[in-house]
């Protein structure tokens, strides 16, 4: 299956795996890369920019094949050494990065020196277009079934993703509710080249994450998903567990008066870890997409995607060309 997607990351199936903090590491984005898609490193999972080009080198170990590295620009005041970050990127001869959160404008000039090929996550039709206008080579258009951060729009992908296709020129894919070869024929049907997936890929026996975690995905359905930090526009979809439903009632105590100190302690990414890498799965709130509710089953990454793109071409040539004869 080629798209304009495939074209531009040298990669036979348009699946892209996202940056996940603390799940993003190079077993993960190896096995991903080595099953045609492309497998993304997070880069903030990384304490120092030598950190990362260890682990850029630990993944060049387990793949020959095309992989990128997520970089999320933080509002903070102290923000990490992003120049040195990239540097480090760079230097290891990674060729697409993923850049989140605030706009990467100011160290576009670097990466595209460099011949770094860039996409960039929207949860809007808006910053999308800001997003190509900055020289963007590629968006990830995540709607409001993402886990992580949907924005504060609140548009789902059947409207998004065509209000996206009808306004950029540049290729997109679709994020939030991708688990399946059916995610991926309705994404390009809406208008999408290919679809990016992170919950999808927390589930699968490649990703360096508890089994707990895993478990509990598998267990989970499209009801057990919670929004929370909405008062500090900041929303973040998550799995329901205690830590969450202690922020649901600390946010409704606090109401409008809701500091982000007032839960911090519910969502630090040292409690996350806890979560993702010990198994204690009330330590904190984590990420999580309402695609809990199709996921079944713990595959190899191999398997998984050899699966979606067999679910996806049985779709395209036999329902849908039935449907038209």
């Amino acid at each position: 299956m080629k798209t304009r997607i495939t074209e531009l990351f040298q990669i036979e199936h348009p699946i892209i795996q996202g940056g996940m903090h603390h799940v993003g590491y190079a077993e993960l984005a190896a096995a991903v890369s080595n099953a045609g898609g492309l497998g993304i490193i997070t880069g903030l999972t990384q304490p120092t920019p030598e950190a990362l080009a260890r682990e850029i080198a630990r993944c060049r170990e387990m793949t020959d094949k095309p992989f990128g590295v997520n970089l999320t620009f933080l509002p903070s005041f102290k923000a990490p050494p992003y120049p040195e970050y990239i540097q480090a990127i760079i230097d290891g001869g990674v060729t697409v990065v993923e850049t989140a959160g605030r706009s990467p404008e100011q160290y576009m000039p670097a990466m595209k020196a460099a011949g770094i090929k860039v996409i960039h996550k929207c949860t809007s039709v808006r910053h999308a277009l800001k997003a190509e206008k900055i020289g963007c080579d590629a968006v990830s258009v995540d709607g409001f079934e993402c886990g992580g951060h949907p924005g504060e729009d609140d548009i789902p992908n059947f409207i998004l993703l065509p209000r996206a296709a009808e306004e950029l020129t540049i290729p997109f894919v679709a994020s939030g509710g991708m688990a399946d070869g059916r995610s991926l024929v309705a994404a390009m049907a809406l208008g999408a080249e290919g679809m990016n997936m992170g919950t999808r890929f927390i589930a699968s026996q490649d990703a360096p994450v508890h089994d707990n975690v895993k478990q509990a995905l598998v267990a989970a359905d499209e009801l057990q998903t919670r929004l929370i930090m909405r008062g500090l526009r900041n929303t973040e979809r998550v799995l329901k567990n205690a830590a969450v439903d202690e922020i649901v009632r600390i946010e409704a105590l606090k109401g409008p008066a809701i500091e982000i100190d007032d839960i911090r302690h519910l969502v630090t990414g040292v409690q996350g870890r806890k979560v993702l890498q010990d198994g204690q799965m009330d330590a904190a709130a984590w990420s999580c997409g309402m695609v809990a509710g199709l996921i079944h089953d713990i595959p190899t990454c191999e398997v998984l995607i050899g699966r979606i793109m067999a679910q996806a071409n049985a779709l395209i040539r036999e329902r849908l060309s039935g449907m038209l004869s």
